[in-house]
């Protein structure tokens, strides 16, 4: 087992996102932005950055190095627009529903893993998140070594190098602060420059303040490529531990939007979470 390991990726949300996600079949990757601020994907780059022309300058390869630092300084003057949905390892934790699950009055959705990381493929891709402020020990490194290694041209033009830096940006979405490092996350992840790979149309919410953009992925269909079902798909629904919500007007809810083995995995959360209202 990876140090990523588990089969069951927790989800934790609020009962109209459970709404659209159950009744209406559509997972949200929203805009990364609301997640984490733009800087922490350009930290990203930037460490990342350093981290592949120290590996060179300590091989004598300052040229290379030289080169390499070039080549990011002009990729981070792109603009970009990532969007991601957000997993934790962690059940029925306190953390995550102060933080994700409107402050215990919401709901955890259990995903199998195994499906998820199924579904991703093309624009879409399940990632774990990277917490350490150090790239040195970043997959990612290694794969531009090589790449420099086989002699490809250290130019923006190169295809090779292309995708590679399209592949940094992606990882990039999924890097936060070594102090988040207890929430355990995986994102799934559409990638900033492939967007146009993923054949969904993207939406808006408008509400009194703001405009908000997000990609609804229809979770039927994806179900149905792999040949599985929501019911397979979703292992246990967890009501927060501060939530007002009827378990039995749940589970008629369940019932009666067609998913009547999910009705009989409704748990009540165990966290001892109490009195965050206000």
């Amino acid at each position: 087992m990876d140090q990523y390991g588990g089969d069951i990726l927790y989800h934790y949300t609020d009962f109209q996102a459970v709404d659209g996600i159950l009744r209406c079949a559509q997972l949200r990757v929203n805009n990364v932005l609301r997640m984490n601020d733009s800087a922490e994907m350009r930290h990203f780059m930037k460490r990342l950055c350093s981290a592949i022309a120290e590996r060179l300058e300590r091989d004598g390869n300052q040229d290379q190095a030289n080169q390499v630092r070039a080549l990011f300084h002009e990729e981070l003057k792109k603009e970009y627009s990532a969007f991601a949905a957000c997993f934790s390892f962690h059940r029925d934790d306190a953390a995550q529903w102060e933080r994700y699950g409107n402050r215990g009055r919401g709901i955890c959705i259990a995903f199998r893993r195994e499906y998820l990381e199924k579904m991703a493929k093309g624009a879409l891709s399940l990632r774990a998140v990277f917490y350490q402020n150090s790239m040195a020990g970043h997959p990612m490194v290694e794969e531009f070594l090589r790449l420099i290694q086989e002699g490809t041209p250290l130019t923006g033009e190169n295809p090779e190098l292309r995708r590679m830096m399209c592949e940094a940006w992606a990882c990039s979405v999924s890097f936060k602060h070594p102090s988040f490092r207890s929430e355990y996350e995986m994102r799934l992840v559409v990638s900033p420059f492939e967007k146009e790979d993923l054949n969904v149309r993207p939406c808006y919410h408008v509400s009194k303040e703001r405009i908000k953009k997000y990609y609804p992925l229809n979770l039927n269909a994806m179900c149905k490529e792999i040949g599985i079902g929501m019911e397979d798909l979703v292992t246990e629904l967890i009501i927060g531990p501060d939530s007002a919500q009827s378990p039995a007007i749940f589970q008629d809810y369940l019932r009666d939007n067609g998913l009547k083995a999910l009705a009989e995995r409704v748990a009540l959360s165990d966290c001892p979470l109490r009195g965050l209202t206000t």
